[in-house]
């Protein structure tokens, strides 16, 4: 091999390293994302099951009657 072709494969590896390097910083920086919306999303999910348990348990009877109800004025 000569020189040249020395110097150009080992430009070639140092390119691969860089490329290297900064594929795995946005990997973690990816996952570091995805964890926070993971951690989100099941915060989110267990207000809403909080929210939905308070709703089935609303007393009807605190509801106005809609036949008991006066129409709007516009009708």
């Amino acid at each position: 091999m000569t020189e040249q072709q020395v110097e150009q494969l080992e430009k070639r590896v140092n390119d691969l390293e860089c490329q290297l390097a900064f594929q795995e910083q946005t990997i973690e920086e990816l996952n570091d994302a995805l964890s926070q919306q993971q951690l989100l999303i099941t915060k989110m999910q267990d207000q809403m099951k909080y929210v939905v348990g308070k709703v089935k348990n609303m007393d009807s009877s605190n509801l106005a009657d809609p036949s008991q109800e006066t129409p709007p004025p516009h009708y």
